[in-house]
């Protein structure tokens, strides 16, 4: 498994709504940046985080004013290769992954990302709207780098698959003022879905792939919102991740 904590593989652009896709923005980084993260991307400043894996600000960013969210379609885009290594693995033509279980795959991810995001923006206080405002956050995100470590056979045959989890994916998190379209932060995560590493392999399906997803997206998504929350009550935010004096 690829231990890179950021992905390489380029995003679905299906969505040309987003200004600066945030998932294009991760083509940018080097192949370095797992071993150490720059001090600055896009001009922001990296600042010290916990809950994931990088977290970078504007100097100074504050977030006071914010009330309400304009969230994004997510982007999606499965790991460079992944399908064509799966199906070179497949002795049976009915087993392999073709084009349409992909796009329902990504399909779906879209979707429950999405809802994820929606509802935990506003549990987090946030009131979700659809258009740029003075006091509107605009949030865009892209999953990257998504395997399945043994996704369910897709012939009629009786079989089983076993992993010690479900699969992996990275994160892009972009928040920008929604009228001036200023990069205000932006935060990048990887973690493994349905991880039962410490208790042995586990039979895994299309049913077990999905919940172990989903738990995984509604993870980062209160992850985002609370992050969000967090900083408003710090900002301005400076160079250290601290309140500005």
């Amino acid at each position: 498994m690829n231990d890179r904590p950021f992905p390489a593989e380029e995003p679905d652009m299906g969505n040309r709504s987003i200004p600066i896709l945030a998932a294009a923005a991760l083509l940018a980084l080097p192949a370095s940046l797992a071993a150490k993260p720059p001090d600055s991307w896009d001009g922001l400043i990296r600042v010290e985080a916990k809950r994931v894996a990088a977290v970078y600000l504007l100097q100074d960013a504050d977030f006071r004013g914010y009330s309400k969210v304009m969230i994004d379609q997510p982007e999606v885009a499965f790991k460079k290769d992944w399908r064509r290594n799966f199906n070179m693995s497949q002795r049976s033509a009915a087993a392999k992954v073709g084009d349409a279980d992909i796009r329902k795959a990504i399909d779906r991810a879209k979707a429950s990302f999405m809802e994820a995001l929606v509802e935990a923006y506003a549990e987090a206080g946030y009131q979700v709207v659809s258009e740029p405002g003075p006091d509107v956050l605009r949030v865009s995100t892209a999953i990257v780098n998504l395997a399945v470590d043994a996704p369910e056979q897709f012939s009629s045959a009786r079989s089983r698959s076993f992993a010690a989890q479900a699969g992996e994916a990275s994160l892009v998190v972009e928040a920008r003022d929604s009228v001036s379209g200023s990069l205000m932060g932006r935060a990048v995560d990887r973690r493994l879905a349905g991880d039962t590493s410490g208790g042995g392999p586990y039979m895994r399906n299309s049913v077990t792939n999905r919940a172990d997803f989903e738990q995984l997206f509604r993870r980062w998504a209160r992850i985002s919102a609370e992050g969000m929350t967090k900083l408003k009550t710090m900002s301005p935010v400076n160079a250290q991740g601290q309140r500005a004096q």
